[in-house]
């Protein structure tokens, strides 16, 4: 019985030293995100302050001196063209169209009674009771008569304009700015009365390093962005002007706005100012792993009928919206693997989890 059972035990430990010494079995392929790399759009951008000004803005100046009788708008009223922002006394010059005009009436009845003459003599010259000279004299008086009237109406059309220029009116369409006088002040043609400014057409202005605008195009892309870096409203140049400011070396450019976001004029706004666009390999920043300085991916490759991966050492060039621009090390076509990085090591099974 002790013999069987001291049997028993030695085969019980051989066996369980035979399971000790069994291999481990290998872990499961591990499921990961894979990207595969293709050319994408590469810009070089630069970001400044840039300010917006009112293509259409104007100041308003009176045409006349004279004391302010009426103001017709508010700050900030909409207005369209010719609609009248104000109105200077005008008396004097009313008095004179109305001299204007009763000398212009003067001259007609005066004209009307000179063709009724001449009428006449004309009649008694055929008869033979008028000589020739009389009726050339008439017909003189008709003439000077008709000069006069031309020139009283003349008169009547300067004395309206005159009238006219006391009541200014709105040149271009947009929303009137602060009224910077009163009624009962006395302005001149140099006195500025409001502004008149427009937000939907605006017109941004950046200055730029002069070696930046050296190379520039004329329609180069431009941006204004949001706080959150987002763009609001995409342009391109139309000016980049010939001359560096001589004090800050810094090159102007512009470009038009058309606004829909509310951007308003005097405002100060973040531009990108897009100087290249090419096209290059980029890697995000999630799929790169860092080692003393050097910058690996995990390239998915086919091995054994399997997918692995494979530590593959990269270089990197500039740092764009996309990720690092990648130089050597990856070509267009490659796959990485962008997720689960910390769990994989060179060599291990991998399987593509969605699309690659």
């Amino acid at each position: 019985m002790r013999a069987l059972l001291v049997a028993f035990i030695l085969a019980g430990g051989w066996a369980c030293g035979k399971d000790a010494a069994a291999p481990a079995a290998a872990p499961p392929p591990k499921p990961v995100d894979v990207l595969v790399l293709a050319p994408s759009e590469l810009r070089e951008t630069g970001e400044y302050l840039g300010s917006l000004l009112s293509r259409g803005s104007v100041t308003v100046l009176p045409q006349v001196a004279g004391y302010v009788r009426k103001i017709a708008v508010k700050p900030g009223q909409d207005v369209a063209t010719g609609d009248v922002l104000a109105e200077i006394d005008a008396r004097e010059e009313n008095a004179a169209l109305t001299s204007a005009a009763a000398q212009a009436q003067s001259a007609s009845t005066m004209l009307r009674l000179a063709k009724q003459t001449l009428s006449r003599t004309e009649e008694l010259h055929r008869q033979g009771v008028v000589s020739d000279q009389e009726l050339e004299q008439r017909r003189a008086d008709v003439a000077s008569a008709q000069a006069v009237v031309r020139a009283a109406g003349a008169q009547v059309s300067q004395r309206k304009v005159a009238v006219s220029n006391h009541v200014i009116r709105a040149a271009v369409p947009g929303q009137v700015g602060e009224v910077a006088v009163r009624i009962g002040d006395y302005v001149t043609a140099s006195t500025p009365l409001t502004t008149i400014g427009s937000s939907n057409a605006l017109e941004l202005s950046v200055s730029i390093p002069a070696a930046r605008a050296r190379g520039l195009a004329a329609d180069a892309p431009i941006e204004v962005l949001a706080e959150d870096g987002g763009v609001l409203v995409a342009s391109h140049v139309f000016y980049v002007a010939t001359e560096a400011e001589p004090r800050t070396q810094l090159v102007e450019v512009k470009a038009a706005i058309d606004n829909t976001v509310g951007l308003r004029p005097q405002e100060l706004v973040r531009a990108r100012v897009v100087y290249e666009v090419s096209q290059a390999l980029q890697v995000p920043l999630l799929a790169i792993v860092r080692q003393s300085g050097q910058a690996f991916v995990f390239a998915v490759v086919d091995k054994d009928g399997g997918l692995v991966v494979e530590r593959r050492p990269i270089e990197l060039a500039t740092l764009s919206g996309s990720g690092y621009v990648v130089t050597k090390g990856l070509v267009a076509g490659d796959r990485i693997a962008v997720s689960s990085l910390q769990a994989l090591r060179d060599g291990a099974a991998i399987t593509i989890q969605g699309k690659p």
